[in-house]
């Protein structure tokens, strides 16, 4: 496994927490920022144009993405010109298919065609990644997000999966990668090893990074030190008197 500072592969934060968002702006491993309507929801956001704006403001120097949330193609349109004019650094997440499962290739067409740095989003098998590429304008940059982390949730190794996504996207040179909804800090490393130019990440799992290379031994003994400890500030007892009266006799 390499270090740290071996990797390729670029990390994107991924989550709605403002204060947490501000916080990664200065860790130097993060590239970027990735969010979603879900997390916004969830974080509590109301206003997302006033948000997002806000986001902005902190966010200045790296790439990040906001995603539309109309289900129409022509509103998804729409809405990806109004969220590319926010930023020069705002990538347009643009989900693969609408609610109804059809595939959003005018949507795609359109915005990548006109220039807008495209994420395409929600993605999980190899023939949307082609239907994607072909979709695509080769001279816009864009970024093809491939849900790798639900992908293994239903069984499937991601690994050769997403290698195969890879192969998928050399058409587009411009095209980038990325791995999506990791589980662990691990996926990092298979990630880079596949060739994956991203992966997005929340801000534990990033925290997770200065374990990398840890001593097994020392880790051991933390891990033991803990339970002791957490034993010990619940008071937990379990009373030994007779058992050790019956050692006793023997």
């Amino acid at each position: 496994m390499p270090h740290v500072g071996e990797l390729k592969i670029k990390i994107f934060a991924d989550g709605a927490d403002f204060d947490g968002i501000v916080a990664m702006t200065k860790n130097p491993l993060v590239s970027g920022f990735t969010t979603n309507p879900t997390l916004m929801r969830k974080a509590g956001i109301s206003d997302y144009e006033a948000f997002a704006r806000k986001l902005l403001r902190v966010v200045t120097d790296h790439p990040i993405s906001f995603e539309v949330f109309a289900d129409d193609f022509a509103s998804m349109v729409a809405q990806g010109r109004i969220i590319a004019s926010w930023g020069h650094n705002v990538n347009v997440k643009v989900p693969v298919t609408n609610t109804k499962g059809d595939f959003a290739g005018s949507v795609i067409r359109t915005l990548s065609g006109e220039g807008v740095t495209l994420n395409v989003t929600a993605v999980m098998t190899v023939e949307q990644v082609r239907a994607v590429a072909e979709a695509l304008n080769p001279s816009a940059p864009a970024i093809v997000s491939v849900f790798a982390g639900r992908i293994a949730d239903t069984g499937r190794d991601p690994v050769p999966h997403m290698r195969a996504c890879k192969q998928a996207l050399a058409s587009r040179p411009k095209a980038e990668l990325l791995w999506a909804s990791p589980r662990e800090l691990l996926n990092i490393f298979q990630a880079d090893e596949i060739g994956c130019d991203i992966i997005t990440v929340t801000n534990d799992v990033i925290e997770k990074l200065r374990l990398v290379g840890k001593d097994l031994v020392e880790y051991s003994r933390e891990t033991v030190q803990m339970f002791h400890r957490d034993a010990v500030a619940a008071a937990f007892s379990i009373d030994t008197t007779e058992i050790r009266a019956r050692a006793g006799a023997k």
